[in-house]
């Protein structure tokens, strides 16, 4: 069957065994362009858009939720628009749920190409079509308590550059 293009999992990924698999027995593959998500210990220093003074908010761990089916389902759809938009023989998305702490990595978007060019954009239009489409829920466990995470502007900024308007905008 070959290698699931979409995981939702608790345990943390091998960028190196990952990208491995994804190369592997294909020789038309020239490019693996990658991006991994690390949680932070500190919340973006912007709020809707306008610049805070400070650093952000310390941030203790994070925790995710999803509904199983219905995000793979999603993230599904948005590897299909970008093989579409672009000259890709496979990807690779896992994003972890759960409790995470900082420094953990969250999210694996891998990207085979022939060429770098068409890679790179693929890779950089899935975390971005990921940070705003994909049902996730995410709630910040801080020094003050817990606060859910809303979507932020620049995140449907990032997306509107393709041509997808955010449905949470």
């Amino acid at each position: 069957m070959g290698l699931p293009r979409v995981v939702i999992q608790t345990q943390d990924f091998d960028l190196s065994s990952e990208i491995a698999a994804l190369r592997r027995d294909n020789r038309g593959v020239g490019a693996v362009c990658s991006f991994v998500g690390v949680v932070r210990d500190r919340n973006p220093p912007s709020r809707g858009g306008l610049p805070v003074e400070d650093a952000g908010d310390a941030v203790l761990s994070i925790e995710l939720e999803h509904y199983p089916g219905m995000t793979e389902k999603s993230i599904e759809a948005m590897v299909d628009e970008a093989v579409r938009r672009f000259d890709i023989v496979g990807a690779r998305v896992i994003h972890r749920v759960g409790r995470l702490q900082p420094l953990e990595q969250i999210v694996l978007v891998a990207v085979a190409s022939a060429h770098r060019g068409q890679g790179f954009q693929a890779c950089e239009f899935l975390i971005d079509y990921l940070k705003t489409q994909a049902p996730f829920w995410k709630k910040e466990h801080t020094p003050q308590g817990v606060r859910w995470v809303d979507a932020r502007v620049s995140d449907d900024a990032a997306l509107a550059r393709w041509g997808i308007m955010a449905g949470n905008a």
